[in-house]
């Protein structure tokens, strides 16, 4: 019988440990997603909380195995995009719902990483206009990167001068009214965008046309204006905040959807699947709960969002 040599069983598994860190670098095509179709990455599941073991709300749309739209660049979305095997150079664009820390904070390592990638065309940003509270999006991102931002190194990607080969698009999308925004499309996508509620921030929604699949991402709403029924019609997959319990009250209410709320929201819309993201601490472990509440009116595939997830249409 052959001896146990401790030496040579602790280098092979150094040499395993080695292979399996390694094989978490970037590649040029997906790590969890199908490579032909359209496909929704979850970068993040979780909320703004410290303590929920998620990295905040955030979403890539893939086509073809080319992640071609980042919704929301979301604290911890940077490192999840490296993970999924995303390349920064075949984003059409980056949409926000809004404009809070817990779904902007990563976009200045998204642009600061993208120094290091070979993009050469423009890069659209696209998110909601501003209030009295908060800034629009093109202050935002002026604040972050411009000349006089908290990142001015990274100014020179707001000109036609930037050195790093491609130029920052940013543009203002209407956050309150009624009205459809549709003023973006690409050979791979095209976007719309509608006001919603919540609270006193300034939101809005995107649908998105890829392929000939549909998919609506709600971003926090409430449900006050009532208008994401028909702005989802007929979505292939509706991405909603699963923020709060049926069993809210007062204030949360004011900003985000029930369960019930949004079980008859994809009912209305005739929406194929219904993907919860945004979980919070105070609905995780309350799944059956809300589940029973979204299927006294929707009968759809439901999904519970986690990180990094991919879901083929």
């Amino acid at each position: 019988m052959a001896k146990h040599n401790p030496i040579s069983a602790s280098r092979a598994l150094i040499a395993l440990l080695c292979l399996s860190i390694s094989s978490l670098g970037h590649t040029q095509q997906s790590a969890f997603c199908g490579d032909t179709g359209v496909w929704i990455q979850i970068l993040g599941a979780g909320g703004p909380e410290l303590t929920d073991g998620m990295t905040s709300a955030s979403y890539v749309v893939w086509l073809d195995d080319k992640a071609r739209l980042l919704v929301d660049a979301a604290p911890g979305s940077a490192a999840h995009f490296d993970a999924s095997g995303a390349s920064f150079e075949d984003l059409d664009a980056i949409v926000f719902t809004q404009l809070h820390a817990d779904h902007a904070a990563d976009f200045p390592s998204f642009v600061e990483g993208s120094r290091y990638a070979s993009r050469e065309r423009p890069l659209a940003v696209l998110g909601p206009d501003g209030n009295e509270q908060y800034p629009d999006t093109q202050t935002l991102v002026e604040r972050l990167i411009g000349r006089q931002g908290a990142f001015p190194q990274l100014a020179h990607l707001l000109t036609y001068r930037s050195s790093d080969g491609y130029k920052i698009n940013v543009r203002n999308v209407p956050s309150t009214g009624r009205r459809r925004w549709s003023r973006f499309g690409t050979e791979n996508i095209r976007l719309a965008a509608m006001p919603v509620h919540h609270g006193t921030t300034p939101a809005i929604a995107w649908r998105v046309e890829v392929a000939g699949q549909v998919i609506v991402f709600t971003g926090d709403f409430s449900n006050q204006k009532n208008v994401i029924y028909s702005f989802a019609e007929n979505a292939d997959a509706l991405v909603v905040s699963h923020a709060i319990p049926e069993t809210a009250r007062g204030e949360l209410r004011e900003r985000y959807a029930l369960p019930s709320q949004l079980g008859q929201i994809a009912n209305q819309a005739n929406a194929r699947m219904l993907i919860l993201g945004h979980r919070m601490s105070r609905t995780r472990g309350r799944e059956t709960q809300s589940r029973k509440a979204i299927e006294e009116h929707y009968n759809g595939a439901l999904v519970f969002a986690n990180d990094l997830e991919c879901w083929g249409l």
